[in-house]
């Protein structure tokens, strides 16, 4: 295959994938002014829904307006041969193939982040702000930012380097190594993500002795579930919005809950949120995923193997001498419709554990509260209670309010 034909094929993944996701957003736009269902009928009042229909709205614009400022620059870049202007740029600099894919990426990726920096400070300042969901202050948008730069430079900059160590001693057989680096790293994000990482960005305090503490512990006693780590973080540093959420495993598993969750809910919900969570633990929702995550990335990392030493990669990308950081972008863009097909999968198993967790809150606490809690949570951040169906397969990982609700009144 010639590479101006693998060019244009990448060229039409791109444009396609986009115009996918336009449709998508067309079609779920035009239910924005639904109906809301009966039994939502209580999550907003008339003043409430007008408030989250002007929401949905105005971020269905300014996704509009993002989006394809995004595809504009990456068909521009191109079309202006931008991957070869910086990987000349990144060998001006060395010859060493780790040190140029390290400089070729950071260029890209803090390039890309400036240039769409604008884009998350008028999100935060401007769309949050106006619907009173923003808490986070300049200083901390500014902070977060650079935490996150020193993160990926630390974190991805190693994985790469080691994932180009491994190609340069193993040739093609370095997908193995590559393979059991990232499975490692994915266990061990998952075990100390809370401890290690959180950290850097929010503040997490033991809950405090209480009704809630001996609600959630009594409950935990009831069903087997060893549990000694319940953490409070201050989520009220940046939104109003909440959230709760389970991590690690054996001693290092914890239950962390966001302050906005406490403030927002009664004691009886938290604990049926809390059930729900225990309920993805209980059925081993956590190990599936971090198994079929590992899996899929063992097969993505086989059959880049098997095209990284083609030349046509580079060659397609503007690039005459064939490297291992210019073949990556160009296969990472062409396995994206099979990376789309297991995010769809992924996806429906998500939804289809969803609902297996909310089973097991109703038949081991009530599903009364949780049915009262999920209210809150959306009426709180504003949610769409009227989703294009197509979209709902295509984007979420959690069922529908409406679904949830009618499974829990079974």
């Amino acid at each position: 295959m010639q590479p101006t034909t693998v060019f244009y094929i990448l060229i039409a993944i791109i444009i396609i994938s986009f115009l996918i996701d336009k449709i998508l957003d067309v079609l779920n736009t035009k239910h924005f002014d639904d109906k809301i269902p009966e039994k939502l009928a209580d999550v907003y009042d008339e003043e409430e829904y007008k408030k989250s229909q002007e929401y949905k709205k105005t971020n269905a614009k300014f996704s509009n307006i993002t989006s394809t400022f995004s595809i504009v620059l990456t068909v521009s870049f191109f079309f202006f041969d931008g991957f070869k202007y910086v990987d000349n740029f990144a060998k001006s600099f060395t010859n060493h193939p780790i040190l140029v894919a390290l400089i070729f990426f950071g260029v890209i990726l803090i390039g890309s982040d400036i240039l769409t920096t604008p884009f998350s400070y008028y999100k935060t300042f401007v769309i949050e702000e106006k619907f009173g969901f923003n808490k986070s202050t300049k200083t901390t948008f500014w902070l977060d930012k650079l935490k996150g730069w020193f993160m990926t430079i630390v974190l991805g900059g190693t994985i790469l380097s080691l994932i180009i160590l491994f190609y340069e001693f193993a040739g093609k057989d370095f997908w193995i190594y590559a393979w059991i680096l990232v499975a490692f790293f994915s266990l061990f994000i998952n075990m100390f993500y809370a401890k290690l990482f959180v950290p850097l960005f929010n503040k997490q305090t033991p809950l405090e002795d209480g009704e809630l503490k001996w609600a959630i512990e009594k409950y935990a006693k009831k069903v087997g579930f060893t549990i000694n780590n319940i953490f409070v973080i201050d989520g009220s540093k940046r939104s109003t919005k909440a959230n709760a959420y389970f991590s690690g495993f054996g001693s290092q598993k914890r239950i962390t809950l966001f302050d906005t969750l406490i403030n927002d809910l009664e004691t009886e919900e938290i604990v049926a949120v809390l059930a729900h969570e225990v309920g993805h633990y209980k059925r081993k929702h956590i190990i599936f995923n971090i198994t079929t995550s590992i899996l899929l990335t063992g097969l993505t990392l086989y059959i880049l193997s098997i095209f990284i030493n083609t030349p046509v990669l580079s060659e397609a990308l503007g690039v005459s001498i064939p490297s291992f950081h210019i073949g990556l972008i160009a296969f990472g863009i062409l396995y994206s419709p099979i990376s789309e097909i297991t995010g769809l999968f992924m996806n429906y198993m998500s939804r289809k554990f969803e609902y297996q967790a909310d089973n097991y809150a109703k038949e081991t606490f009530a599903a009364n509260p949780l049915i009262t809690s999920l209210k809150k949570l959306s009426k709180n951040s504003l949610s769409n209670l009227t989703p294009h169906p197509a979209y709902v397969f295509m984007h979420y990982s959690h069922p529908t309010l409406l679904e949830r609700v009618k499974n829990l009144e079974k």
